[in-house]
């Protein structure tokens, strides 16, 4: 099938993103200038450069998160493991400003060495951010989203030594949860190695 979104799918529930799946979760802590604190997750996330090490999420709107944000220009992104899929579900409750995402899902807000947000103590790593880019992207036709950007370069990164493996994140102990289509999720069962070919010992030449 063909379809153009504008003139919709003519499926039972938008496919676009189960076509773009899975997607790491980016869990987000802030706290306001106030002193409140916010968890909330968010599956348009994903790191977009290692030097510098910069990582980016998307909220529908301008949420909590974004707002905290701006305020403090600090964020933390925690990873979610398997055991606690259940915690981020409810972490995405939509709770009324004031109401901490942290004491609804029953986790423990840490504190960060570098920033005042805290982390989610639970997680097997968390990384603290700091803002260095919010916008709103603009739609084809140069019309704003509603959507904000919100890009970080990671200052401080925390791991839970258990799961290592001689040295290296081992990530069928980490069993991060990814975000499908619909509401689908999954963890990780199977991993694989690959090695980039090298052009000068490579055995498969164009003809």
């Amino acid at each position: 099938m063909f379809y153009e979104p504008q003139n919709g799918h003519g499926l039972p529930h938008d496919p676009f993103n189960a076509i773009v799946a899975p997607r790491p979760i980016g869990w987000i802590s802030t706290r306001s200038k106030a002193g409140a604190l916010n968890l909330a997750p968010y599956s348009y996330f994903n790191v977009i450069s290692h030097s510098p090490h910069l990582v980016i999420f998307s909220s529908s709107g301008r949420k909590d998160s974004v707002t905290f944000i701006e305020e403090t220009g600090e964020f933390a992104v925690n990873l979610v493991s398997g055991n606690l899929r259940e915690q981020m579900n409810a972490s995405a409750v939509n709770a009324p400003r004031g109401v901490s995402e942290f004491d609804y899902a029953g986790l423990t807000p840490a504190p960060c060495k570098l920033i005042e947000a805290p982390r989610v103590a639970e997680a097997y790593a968390a990384l603290e951010c700091v803002a260095t880019d919010i916008r709103v992207p603009m739609d084809r036709h140069g019309n704003p989203s509603g959507n904000f950007l919100v890009t970080g370069e990671v200052v401080g990164i925390h791991i839970d030594e258990a799961i290592l493996t001689d040295g290296l994140i081992d990530i069928k102990k980490a069993q991060p949860v990814s975000r499908l289509g619909y509401m689908d999720y999954a963890t990780i069962s199977e991993v694989y190695q690959m090695w980039r070919p090298q052009w000068e010992t490579s055995e498969i030449k164009p003809r």
